[in-house]
């Protein structure tokens, strides 16, 4: 809150955003706040400013914390439009950074629509043209996804990794349980049997074969292999209820979303029940309180909860009820040859969402360490600064000769929450030194990297046959325009 009640204060994109969360109109949030609605009108157009007085009342008559106007957002959508922009398509046109923050700021639609354009030209580009795919797109009667996945992350990232209806439906279906952590499997299996006539059984590898779960519509029977640990087997169970009990607040979630084709629409909704699960295992309130208590010790917490490493850190990254926020944290998962399967950001850090990460990030360090976690201060080419843990994960066990499944999970949050995690204790964190680090090699600009793969796409290829570099590749200082 800033301490000069008279200091001006532009966020009117932002205060535009809460208005329509909350369903109101300029009129009814004006008479809430007993101003005009001319005045709002100039707030949501920038042209006047909100004052601490405004904000004090937004936050008293809606029950809103204010970091609910904290510009994570429109940080994240400056990383990935800079990473549009940086393309060689682009070359020619030299677009200010100030432009690039003005629109995400300013226009957060259009970013998406570019974010969404470049999507499809970046699969365009790597062989699936865009005709065919316009063309299946007339013959079916939908629009064009470029990406199910990319499209389902852009929607979680829009609602910021949290979905409170979920949340709430979760914590009821918990207090009617009203189990300890160990006795969850038991009672959600008796659920699923008394509630909706669904009798658990736990089959033989060679029954199950690939599959993990299955769900037998005709026999009414879930069918989860002997492979799944305690914590996947409850996991699974609480899938099961979520996508029978909580049918209805799935839909009006997806609904919410606007036209989806049927791939990605399938896909929001798997991800939708795998958050339910996670609610129902670790239910909101006790979590947080937890999670705090223990300074976010990830193994205490998946112990106190009988979760796994990967479901504890997932769950983390959810904890963004207004009023009640934990630490906003970032997840990453890797497999040992850099291919990134998950990530989710509810802070500010900026994700590549057309390339990989970079080497030095010791997220990939883990799996010559299987055994132990590691921790790391990183930092961007633009000084910023966070601070990760990381550690291997196995999931679940493969039968011999099978390869045992192996990834890699990284968590991290910006550095002024580090002093608050069991892992930075006893670090000097104003001190530590900081691993530079880039979002990827395409658009990190470090020189003399060892670890670099490819040149950055923003500046020239120096070829040289008298000189071998540290680096495989020499560049222009001056970025290409």
């Amino acid at each position: 809150m800033p301490a000069d009640t008279g200091k001006k204060l532009f966020v009117g994109p932002r205060f535009r955003r809460i208005r329509q969360q909350l369903g109101l109109s300029q009129t009814q949030i004006a008479e809430g706040l007993g101003i005009s609605p001319s005045y709002i009108n100039l707030i949501e157009r920038n042209q006047r400013p909100v004052t601490a007085q405004i904000l004090l009342r937004l936050a008293e008559t809606y029950d809103l914390d204010l970091r609910d106007l904290a510009t994570a957002d429109e940080d994240r959508f400056f990383a990935e439009l800079n990473e549009i922009f940086s393309d060689p398509l682009f070359r020619q046109i030299d677009v200010p950074k100030q432009e690039l923050r003005d629109l995400a700021e300013l226009c957060p639609g259009v970013t998406h629509a570019l974010q969404r354009l470049y999507a499809a030209y970046t699969e365009a580009r790597q062989g699936e043209t865009l005709a065919a795919a316009q063309m299946a797109d007339r013959d079916v009667g939908t629009r064009f996804e470029a990406n199910p996945v990319e499209r389902v992350r852009e929607l979680i990232e829009a609602n910021r990794n949290y979905f409170p209806e979920l949340e709430q439906a979760a914590e009821t279906l918990r207090d009617e349980l009203n189990v300890p952590a160990e006795g969850l499997y038991a009672a959600l299996a008796a659920r699923l049997r008394e509630k909706h006539s669904i009798q658990t059984r736990i089959m033989p590898v060679d029954v199950m074969r690939e599959t993990l779960r299955r769900f037998d519509r005709h026999r009414r029977q879930l069918l989860i292999s002997e492979l799944v640990d305690p914590p996947g087997r409850a996991f699974q169970l609480a899938f099961q209820l979520g996508l029978g009990e909580c049918a209805q607040h799935l839909e009006t979630i997806i609904g919410r979303a606007g036209p989806l084709d049927d791939a990605p629409r399938r896909l929001f909704r798997i991800t939708l029940g795998n958050y339910f699960a996670a609610s129902v295992m670790m239910p909101y309130p006790a979590f947080l309180a937890a999670a705090e208590a223990l300074n976010y010790d990830i193994h205490v917490l998946a112990q106190r909860f009988n979760a796994g490493f990967e479901q504890v850190c997932h769950r983390l990254t959810t904890l963004q009820r207004p009023n009640a926020r934990g630490i906003p944290f970032f997840l990453l998962r890797v497999d040992n040859a850099g291919n990134v399967s998950k990530r989710f950001s509810s802070g500010t850090f900026p994700f590549s969402k057309f390339g990989g990460t970079c080497p030095l990030w010791n997220v990939h360090s883990t799996f010559d360490t299987p055994d132990r976690l590691l921790k790391q201060v990183i930092e961007l080419p633009d000084g910023t600064r966070y601070f990760s843990i990381a550690q291997m994960v196995r999931r679940p066990v493969a039968p011999h000769p099978l390869p045992q499944p192996r990834f890699a999970i990284g968590l991290g949050c910006e550095m002024r929450h580090a002093a608050r995690l069991v892992y930075a204790a006893g670090m000097d964190l104003e001190k530590a030194e900081g691993t530079p680090i880039g979002v990827n090699c395409r658009l990190c600009e470090r020189e003399n990297c060892a670890q670099r793969a490819e040149p950055p796409i923003t500046r020239t290829l120096i070829l040289d046959e008298t000189t071998r570099r540290v680096s495989s590749f020499a560049f222009t200082n001056a970025r290409e325009l």
